[in-house]
């Protein structure tokens, strides 16, 4: 399976995209992982449409 990053698909409904975009966020937190230019523009463009998104994440143990 490959998984596309968000600068290459989002979900469809502006909705979904909010709590893809906040999970992904998290996701990348909790594993202290990379985003490069692209993924971060994307990210950043979705995220000023969701204006009460909040990412909660747990630092990985």
């Amino acid at each position: 399976m490959c998984y596309k990053d968000p600068a290459e698909s989002m979900p469809p409904s502006e909705f979904a995209a909010c709590t893809y975009v906040t999970d992904w966020v998290a996701a990348k937190l909790r594993w202290s992982l990379t985003a490069d230019g692209a993924e971060k523009t994307k990210l950043k463009q979705v995220a000023a449409s969701c204006p009460n998104a909040k990412v909660t994440w747990k630092g990985a143990r």
